[in-house]
């Protein structure tokens, strides 16, 4: 048997543009755990801004002040090193997950789909089902696809400016950030910042959409490193659904030589990436499970068991035994552990109190009128809770040594003060040209604030 096949027929444009990609609206058992997520998620990314905490807001990034409020506890920059570990924590728990669940964070829970998903509802609502939107798009252009293209993009283009002012309120207070809004007194950094958000949303949701996941995402790139034959993924049964084709529902389909799978391209039609999962794994693969949910209204239709397309695993679909706890999945989820305890006991040990000290620079020491040796030192100290606090400075190291400083030291939250302090010491009591000594900055308040910093005494 020959092929006519053109030369031009067998070039590979990987590049090419491929057109807009009409999702078919599905429901279904998964999509419904799916939307109510998105919209618990969605809400809680719009309410968390507005929780207060002791009178202020109680999640605060706030960059221009250099501190980050989660609720009773502030990170300062000296603190970024937890940057760092939450980061680690994000990474073995993304591993962790991935290696057992597959890509579920990408189907459920990423922003890229729940917004994508979001805009593609207004889609649907405005310009019709998926075939309507397909026909829409090849007539000419007319008063009513005018009017339905400006409404579909008028209210993404509202959801864009809504989500990006609340994006941005998770830096300035929401209240300053609102009241500024409504009386238009936003600065030009707010301003851009504002559109350059929305801009993006508007972009990645409404029109790059699958080519994120597909084209720009890095997680779909290195996902295939975490997987292996035990990870659960959406797959297609080919044993069950070969040979496809059409079929009445009362054709019996052993006698026509089918499969279970009807060829209905319903599985297609559905996916928000536009591949065909009968073609086996793919990385654009995001677990979203619509076509899991449209595969098995069809088999409920042609009476056929569900499961043609589902949640399952390379073994199991070649009928081997899962092996539910392989190293793999013990080692990510043994490091997210891990490092999530150790996270916590490093935040649990952590004194919100910063200081560091300086010498005076001009002399090491002097002698004073009454022949006592003096050292002159510079306290910077930084109050890094979110309540004004009374401090007291002591120093020790030094028996019979006078310290000159000032008692129930006033610092009000986020700022840091310099503080003159003076030691003075009976040379002929000390034994050695430099002694080491300790400054003590505790707290009135709160005794438990207590920080001992190390530093030198000299004489001559």
């Amino acid at each position: 048997m020959k092929f006519n096949i053109n030369e031009e027929q067998m070039i590979i444009k990987p590049y090419e543009h491929e057109g807009n990609i009409q999702v078919r609206e599905q429901k279904g058992r998964f999509q419904d755990i799916r939307r109510k997520l998105s919209w618990l998620l969605m809400l809680t990314f719009i309410a968390i801004p507005f929780i207060q905490y002791n009178g202020q807001q109680a999640v605060l990034l706030d960059i221009g002040q250099q501190q980050f409020r989660i609720f009773s506890v502030t990170f300062w920059p000296q603190d970024f090193i937890l940057l760092a570990g939450i980061f680690m924590v994000a990474a073995f728990a993304l591993f962790f997950v991935t290696a057992w669940l597959g890509r579920v964070w990408c189907g459920y829970v990423c922003p890229q789909t729940v917004w994508t998903l979001a805009y593609i509802w207004v889609e649907h609502r405005i310009e019709g089902n998926r075939n309507q939107r397909i026909a829409l798009d090849k007539k000419p252009w007319s008063r009513d696809k005018i009017q339905k293209k400006a409404t579909k993009h008028a209210i993404w283009l509202f959801m864009s400016l809504f989500t990006s002012t609340t994006f941005i309120s998770y830096f300035i207070p929401a209240a300053d950030l609102y009241a500024e809004m409504m009386t238009f007194q936003w600065s030009g950094l707010i301003t851009f910042w504002v559109l350059f958000f929305a801009l993006c949303t508007y972009g990645n949701a409404g029109f790059l959409r699958e080519k994120v996941c597909t084209h720009m995402c890095p997680y779909a790139r290195f996902q295939s490193a975490m997987f292996d034959k035990d990870t659960l993924l959406v797959a297609y049964d080919s044993q069950r659904g070969e040979r496809r084709g059409p079929r009445r529902r009362k054709d019996d389909a052993k006698q026509l030589g089918l499969g279970d799978c009807v060829d209905c391209n319903l599985c297609v039609e559905v996916c928000p990436v536009g591949i065909d999962i009968r073609n086996g794994m793919q990385y654009e693969c995001i677990n979203c499970a619509l076509c899991v949910d449209a595969c098995d209204q069809t088999m409920d239709r042609f009476g056929y068991d569900k499961g043609l397309i589902r949640y399952t695993s390379e073994h199991e679909l070649l009928g081997k035994p899962k092996n539910k706890m392989s190293l793999k999945l013990i080692g990510y989820g043994s490091f997210t552990l891990l490092i999530t305890v150790l996270m916590a006991v490093w935040i649990n040990a952590r004194i919100p109190l910063e200081t560091s000290i300086l010498r005076d620079r001009n002399a090491l020491y002097r002698v004073n009128y009454e022949g006592l040796v003096e050292n002159t030192y510079t306290l910077k100290i930084l109050n890094k809770t979110q309540q004004p606090l009374h401090y007291d400075i002591s120093a020790k190291g030094i028996d019979a040594a006078s310290l000159s400083a000032p008692e129930k030291l006033l610092i009000f939250p986020g700022v840091m003060q310099e503080v003159p302090v003076t030691l003075s010491a009976d040379g002929y009591d000390l034994d050695k040209k430099m002694t080491k000594i300790q400054f003590v900055i505790q707290a009135v308040e709160q005794p438990e604030i207590q920080l001992i910093k190390d530093t030198v005494f000299f004489k001559d």
